[in-house]
């Protein structure tokens, strides 16, 4: 039988969705489209909602039945796909003026460079003039991401940062304890210390795409004091302070991660740390409420939560939303609005309490929602670390160094996308051992020092 680092060692690559290399200053705008049906003369229309497949849009998916009982002539037909895919298919859509979706999920990522683009409706109008929908409810440092030169072109459906969640049952058997402030050094030893054939000391995200794993690492390279460019947009991804972050988090899931990091995603890591079979797990804080919620974890009530660790920063939290947003080739934009509204309003979150559990609510979308005693209950546990990792971390410049850009976890220039996505394939084989760290990281810095140039 394998041990468990041979096993790690043997597991395949796998493969990313492949992801289209798009150029994307190219012109689009309202045009022609097949999204959804509807009848002559203001018949019934079928809109496409595409999105990740996350637990929270999965839920959304479930209570559609109570939006179209409020609106019969309203169905709204649900396409959910991995992270990567969604991204593939959604961008190749909006590029080429496809107009297959009425509605799409975005990241706050996107958001900005697609508004540019005119691929995005602009919902400032429509969403101000409707009190009921209440838009300065929506929390702040997530709706200054989805704004664009004063205007709102998408609503979030959850925001996010990141932190440490941990087992607690697991390390007190183990006497130790994790401080709310840790540090990478103290979280890499207490998971080298619990790791067992049984149990993997902590789970980190090795499934290639600029949104798998470089979400997590890129956080971990900023506070070792590396980033991706430095402020003239020469990049700097075979610096000494990148290349230590990167090795530290490779051989931290070597020597105590998941068996396959390769095929490890946000979803992977959730069931492993759900189920008991990771003691750490360092991701979105919007899996606390999915961790916590005793219908589908093994681990409720069991876990403890911290900051995100550093190392040279005060905090290495990143900053995330999904969003919902509007084609600019739908043909049916009041209706796909309506539906925007109903699931990113105060009485879907309601909705989500009373039907699935309160521990379910979206988080860091609405800040109303921090005032319902109910979720304030059921959340204890999560919430308030949550909203003051969110509150706490500096998007403008998240590392050591001054950027040119405004983003944590991501560089909010065109070319990240395929940036991030080759360069996470290349480091999928140093995970599987098939390459050294070294090559793949001097690749990287020619293909990045290709995108910086394009800035200049």
């Amino acid at each position: 039988m394998l041990t468990k680092t041979a096993r790690r060692k043997a597991a395949p690559a796998g493969a990313a969705a492949a992801v289209l290399a798009l150029t994307l200053t190219a012109c689009a705008g309202a045009g022609g489209g097949n999204s959804g049906t509807s009848g002559e003369d203001g018949g019934p229309v079928e809109l496409t909602l595409a999105t990740v497949n996350n637990p929270q849009m999965k839920d959304m998916e479930e209570l559609k039945s109570a939006f179209e009982e409020e609106h019969p002539d309203i169905t709204v037909n649900f396409i959910q796909m991995e992270e990567n895919d969604l991204r593939d298919a959604v961008t190749k859509d909006v590029a080429t003026d496809g107009g297959q979706y009425d509605i799409v999920t975005v990241g706050s990522y996107e958001v900005p460079i697609w508004a540019q683009n005119g691929w995005l409706a602009d919902l400032t109008q429509d969403l101000e003039s409707d009190a009921d929908y209440d838009v300065d409810d929506l929390f702040q440092p997530v709706k200054d991401a989805l704004t664009v030169d004063g205007s709102l072109y998408a609503v979030p459906f959850y925001g996010e940062s990141s932190m440490l969640m941990y087992n607690k049952e697991i390390l007190d058997e183990a006497g130790l304890t994790v401080p709310e402030h840790p540090t990478w050094q103290e979280v890499a030893d207490i998971a080298r210390e619990v790791d067992s054939d049984e149990v993997d000391g902590i789970c980190l995200r090795g499934k290639p795409g600029w949104g798998e794993v470089f979400a997590p690492l890129t956080t971990v390279v900023q506070t070792f004091g590396g980033t991706w460019f430095d402020e003239n947009w020469d990049a700097q991804v075979s610096s000494p302070e990148f290349t230590e972050a990167v090795q530290f988090y490779v051989d931290l899931v070597e020597d105590a991660g998941e068996s396959d990091p390769v095929s490890t995603g946000f979803t992977e890591c959730l069931n492993n740390v759900s189920q008991g079979r990771s003691a750490m797990w360092v991701d979105a804080t919007v899996a606390a409420g999915l961790l916590e919620d005793p219908e589908s974890s093994q681990v409720a009530g069991k876990m403890g939560y911290a900051h995100a660790p550093v190392v040279e920063t005060e905090e290495s939290g990143w900053l995330w939303s999904w969003n919902l947003a509007i084609p600019e080739t739908t043909q049916h934009r009041a209706e796909a609005l309506e539906f925007m509204k109903w699931a990113t309003s105060k009485e879907y979150h309601q909705l989500v309490g009373e039907e699935l559990g309160w521990s379910r609510v979206p988080p860091g979308a609405r800040t109303s929602t921090y005032e319902i005693p109910e979720y304030q209950e059921a959340a204890a546990a999560f919430a308030p670390i949550t909203r003051d990792i969110m509150l706490a971390v500096n998007p403008e410049q998240p590392g050591v160094a001054p950027q040119p850009w405004t983003g944590i976890q991501y560089v909010t220039i065109p070319e990240f996308q395929d940036l991030g996505n080759q360069v996470s394939q290349d480091l999928a084989d140093v995970f599987a051992g098939r390459s050294e760290l070294g090559p793949v990281l001097d690749n990287a810095q020619e293909l990045a020092q290709q995108a910086g140039d394009a800035q200049k």
